[in-house]
């Protein structure tokens, strides 16, 4: 039985809205979360849905039941109130991302769906938490994962990820370049199966560089890397303009394109498929996905948060996991 555990972030989000929502949905997969059972039971109160919490046991395995959620109970500091940011909860986020990375790795046929989580609160936690991608990179002791995102056919990863802007050009280097490359591909065949995947690299600055007039990195960092994994084999082209490679006529023969920096491929995306878009992280041991989208503290408690890019994230765990 697959088993899909899930971490619903930050508790005064929509985290636990959304996760009480997809109980009442049905899965071929057994659902665990990892989250305080009284912070679930008060949402799902607000939200006036049934549910029905059961304590997971590891001999009772059994695919998810309508109304019900299995639970790993990690206790909240503190009592959370919907929409207000506490730090002294921030430990127990970073605490249920810890128990549930470890229940994954313990488990081959588990993956990991993660909700939304809040940074800001986690730092001035004084908890160094750039984002999910580079902190399960950490917990799994890996020197690179990538980030990719992936909205019907369409999918897109990111060369660098929560980096300031200012600091985008001198992250990126021909070297990580090529790891990252080498990943996306692997990702793309062990994942999506896709046995010879064609991959689109977007330039750093307007118009590719405009032959070096616009910026040089694409002469000196991009195009060597392109170059190095064309001649191991990888089906790869660019850079290409940024502001002409995700028209539908470039993305016909595409597997995968991969972007420079976060608003370079992200605003697309969540103008797309704001709902639909599930994040995934190549590189790791274990097969995670995520929502795309923040923890929407006005909306917490309420009734008008969309669990859809959450739905979304389980099926495609269910279907990577194999």
């Amino acid at each position: 039985m697959k088993k899909i555990i899930i971490t619903p972030g930050e508790p005064a989000g929509i985290g636990p809205d959304i996760t009480v929502q997809i109980a009442q949905h049905a899965f071929a997969a057994e659902l665990i979360i990892v989250a305080d059972p009284e912070l679930l039971k008060e949402r799902a109160k607000k939200l006036s849905l049934p549910l029905e919490l059961i304590l997971f046991d590891e001999k009772n395995s059994l695919a998810h039941k309508k109304n019900t959620l299995k639970i790993i109970p990690i206790k909240l500091k503190e009592k959370c109130e919907p929409g207000k940011l506490n730090v002294a909860n921030a430990s127990y986020v970073t605490h249920c991302l810890e128990t549930a990375a470890d229940f994954c790795k313990q488990h081959a046929d588990a993956a990991l769906v993660t909700g939304p989580v809040h940074k800001g609160i986690l730092n001035d936690a004084g908890i160094p938490f750039q984002g999910h991608t580079e902190f399960l990179a950490q917990f799994f002791k890996i020197k690179k994962s990538v980030m990719l995102f992936v909205l019907d056919q369409l999918k897109v990863a990111l060369a660098t990820t929560h980096v300031p802007l200012k600091k985008v050009s001198e992250t990126i280097t021909t070297e990580s370049l090529i790891e990252i490359i080498m990943i996306l591909n692997e990702g793309l065949k062990k994942l999506f199966n896709i046995t010879y995947p064609k991959i689109s690299v977007c330039g750093l600055n307007p118009h590719a560089g405009e032959n070096s007039y616009l910026g040089d990195e694409e002469k000196n960092k991009i195009t060597p890397a392109i170059i190095h994994c064309r001649e191991k084999g990888i089906h790869i082209s660019g850079p290409h303009a940024a502001d002409t490679a995700f028209i539908p006529a470039q993305l016909e023969s595409i597997d995968a394109v991969l972007a420079m920096y976060h608003d370079q491929a992200l605003p697309l995306i969540k103008h797309l498929g704001f709902d639909r878009a599930v994040n995934v992280t190549l590189g790791l041991p274990i097969v995670r996905t995520s929502v795309d989208h923040g923890t929407a503290l006005s909306l917490a408690g309420t009734h008008d948060a969309s669990c859809e890019s959450l739905l979304n994230a389980i099926h495609l765990a269910i279907t990577l996991l194999k």
